[in-house]
């Protein structure tokens, strides 16, 4: 968009911005390292069709990811340093005319760093209003429940490089996803004691491959589903605080 027509959403009742956060890192051997980043950009656009009176910020795309490092290609900021660009981003929304600001992640692993934040950002950006969705364990759930209704595979879901995220790819840009590459990683139980391991040892240190679950099965139809869910999860979530 133009500087003129952001200009003229504002005047018509647009308010809200969408910060959209990503990350570059490893997605095994048949995904690209844009992965996280690519699916926040296509969620952003549907939140903001969901809500109607939001326009969408350049994604994050560089997010914090250091359990990833070990896989070549993995970049990560420091967790001070997201934080500062999610506030140098903010910071003069307000005087643009927006009223608040909505931030959500394609990655789950910025999720602690966001919900570490959340309180200083929303303190910094007054009076912008600031509405940080943080339930990157929700988002699981809700591709767990998608693959499951679409194609009962619910149990291959993982949380990275998995049915789910590799679906999504296949709907967004399935020209990336490396059919002929497809492994099965760390097939037990995701709860909160495995990503707190992940977070602390690395996902080298549960899974070689770097997945966790398994591709197999992936289709366009659960990429959609996966999608349609997450985008109503946060959307509910936004309007729940005022968006």
């Amino acid at each position: 968009m133009t500087t003129d027509e952001v200009g003229f959403e504002i005047s018509r009742g647009a308010r809200t911005a969408i910060l959209p956060l990503g990350a570059v890192e490893q997605h095994g051997s048949h995904l690209p390292l844009a992965m996280d980043a690519d699916h926040a950009d296509e969620l952003a656009v549907r939140i903001a069709r969901e809500l109607d009176n939001a326009l969408v910020l350049p994604t994050i795309r560089v997010g914090y990811s250091p359990h990833h490092l070990g896989f070549p290609g993995t970049l990560t900021l420091r967790a001070s340093t997201l934080e500062a660009i999610c506030e140098d981003y903010g910071r003069n929304l307000a005087d643009s005319g927006f009223e608040r600001l909505i931030l959500f992640s394609g990655h789950i692993g910025n999720y602690p760093v966001m919900r570490e934040f959340e309180s200083r950002l929303a303190a910094k950006l007054a009076p912008l209003s600031v509405i940080i969705f943080t339930d990157g364990e929700s988002i699981i759930d809700a591709w767990r429940a998608s693959a499951e209704k679409v194609a009962y595979v619910g149990t291959q879901v993982g949380g990275h490089a998995d049915v789910a995220e590799t679906s999504v790819m296949l709907a967004l840009h399935p020209e990336r996803v490396r059919v002929e590459h497809y492994a099965s990683g760390y097939k037990g139980t995701v709860d909160a004691d495995l990503l707190d391991r992940a977070f602390r040892e690395g996902i080298k240190a549960i899974s070689p491959n770097g997945i966790l679950g398994d591709p197999d099965g992936a289709s366009r139809a659960i990429g959609l589903a996966c999608l349609d869910a997450v985008t109503t999860l946060v959307a509910r979530y936004a309007r729940a605080k005022g968006a």
